[in-house]
């Protein structure tokens, strides 16, 4: 398979990149810089998209923002944010139909669901009810896709994503478990996680997917409700590390996703009992 990728030299693009590759599949990225062994197309969201003929597929992870912030990733800018990540996206997708690509995947995020109540069970297909501007810019472009019945389209609402960095960054946790080994004893907190294979996983599932069990397009993607708690009690096992934990934070109040259809499609993430491998990935 064919298949045009932007942001793959971000943390989820780069493992999305990975897996395909590993998967026999050819990649193009379309991004600021190329990654080694892959064709490159040097392109960025305020520019005229690029010729897609001939790609079987289009993942777009690509996405501007503040370094280090998504919701409030807008920054001072907030119209050059709309204009980047709604008119630039569509902008792409409206080329990538004109050039003939049949299917896309679009990295949407959890964003979108933030104006149900804290504690709500979020199942596949519930409406947006973004609250940020990040979550709006989301549903916009979910909404665009919704409505081509032409194209075979999928929009991976995903929580947060750990795992490796991209080559020469710092996985999301590095300063996290920097600061635990100082001394420091974090806030509590509590959140969604998956891991970016998993992710890359799930992209590449809709991307062979039936056509018809894309609709509705939107895909709930998400894994295990992590404390930091036990992240740093596992951090503190692994590393022989041993510091005060934060106590444990309120779970109930976390907004859980359901992932029913990307499960009936075979998707199988590691759940808990892949965490502290991959924390151990993460400190080799």
């Amino acid at each position: 398979m064919k298949v045009a990728l932007t942001g793959a030299t971000g943390r989820v693009g780069h493992a999305i990149a990975a897996h395909l590759t590993a998967r026999g599949d050819k990649v193009t990225t379309l991004g600021r810089r190329p990654l080694p062994g892959m064709a490159h197309v040097t392109w960025d969201l305020t520019q005229p998209p690029p010729d897609l003929t001939g790609q079987d597929a289009l993942i777009h992870a690509a996405f501007a923002h503040v370094p280090g912030k998504y919701r409030g990733g807008e920054g001072d800018d907030p119209d050059a944010f709309r204009s980047q990540n709604v008119d630039g996206t569509l902008r792409l997708f409206a080329r990538a139909a004109q050039d003939g690509v049949t299917r896309i995947v679009f990295l949407s995020s959890r964003a979108v669901y933030d104006g149900y109540p804290a504690g709500s069970v979020l199942q596949d297909g519930l409406p947006a009810r973004p609250d940020s501007l990040y979550g709006i810019a989301k549903a916009k472009v979910e909404d665009w896709l919704a409505a081509r019945p032409g194209l075979a389209t999928a929009s991976l609402r995903a929580t947060g994503v750990y795992g490796p960095g991209a080559p020469g960054q710092p996985h999301k946790w590095a300063d996290l478990f920097a600061a635990y080994a100082r001394g420091d004893t974090p806030a509590p907190r509590v959140g969604s996680e998956v891991h970016a294979d998993d992710l890359a996983a799930a992209a590449r599932l809709l991307l062979t997917a039936p056509a018809a069990d894309l609709a509705p397009a939107t895909f709930n993607l998400s894994d295990i409700l992590l404390d930091h708690r036990d992240l740093l009690a596992t951090y503190a096992d692994l590393t022989g590390i041993q510091r005060p934990l934060p106590p444990r934070a309120d779970a109930s109040r976390v907004s859980v996703m359901q992932c029913d259809r990307l499960r009936a499609l075979g998707w199988q993430p590691r759940g808990m009992a892949g965490l502290r491998p991959a924390i151990a990935d993460l400190i080799a």
